[in-house]
């Protein structure tokens, strides 16, 4: 039996890109729908299986971050990839807030969104070593994580997670009280390693730090190494 194929949803309200992606994305071998507006692409993904969203932000009926929000609310954990012309850093922790997984600014090039989009089928969101611990629970000192649920316990507070957000702490938790170097980091999470994603590491790093620091300025847990990259102290030592 060969591969099955994977299902990918293109949500743009612009037809030129739309049609362009549905074209590149189609002969690189997936299957693909789409849908012109962000009321569509919501229904469309609450209704049918996909194995990962390519979705823009500023659309009609209902902006990317809303559909995002409403795909995460519904416990769906399909990969999002969004895609738009809004690139400011406080743009793309919107996304990232939302639950998206990754982010490309308009313009791109269409190869960059292929090579995405491999990274993120072959994440499957959570590490294989992570999805065969199916109902265990890990624990470093005050942190626990629940692999099944992507949450996470700090001293009694239950914080929901993110995918990407999970897997960032999952790895640090791997090596608690050493550093992690950001290239090891992107290795892990992302599947390869490219200075130009930093940047999305440190924002994902920073929603982490938000929702499991008492303080997220002054953080007890997930500690930055100049230098080098992060280094997490479950019991909060500095």
């Amino acid at each position: 039996m060969g591969e099955i194929q994977k299902r990918i949803l293109i949500v743009d309200d612009d037809d030129e890109i739309r049609e362009l992606l549905e074209f590149d994305v189609r002969s690189s071998g997936y299957f693909v729908d789409t849908a012109s507006d962000g009321m569509e692409g919501l229904n469309k993904a609450l209704n049918n299986s996909y194995d990962l969203i390519l979705l823009d932000v500023m659309m009609p009926k209902m902006n990317g971050f809303d559909v995002c929000k409403n795909i995460r609310n519904a416990k769906l954990s399909i990969p999002i990839l969004m895609l738009t012309a809004k690139g400011t850093i406080e743009d793309k922790t919107s996304g990232f807030d939302c639950g998206a997984d990754d982010y490309l600014v308009k313009p791109f090039d269409v190869q960059e969104v292929l090579l995405r989009i491999r990274v993120l089928l072959r994440r499957n969101f959570v590490q294989p070593d992570v999805n065969s611990l199916s109902g265990e629970v890990l624990q470093s000192g005050d942190i626990e994580i629940f692999p099944e649920s992507l949450e996470a316990v700090i001293v009694n507070k239950k914080v929901k997670l993110t995918p990407t957000e999970f897997e960032i702490l999952y790895c640090l938790m791997q090596h608690f009280n050493q550093p992690v170097t950001l290239a090891t980091l992107l290795d892990e999470v992302w599947g390869y390693d490219s200075n130009e994603d930093v940047r999305m590491l440190r924002v994902h790093v920073g929603g982490l730090r938000n929702k499991i620091e008492p303080e997220s300025k002054k953080p007890k847990y997930l500690h930055t190494v100049t230098n080098v990259g992060y280094k997490l102290t479950p019991f909060g030592l500095e």
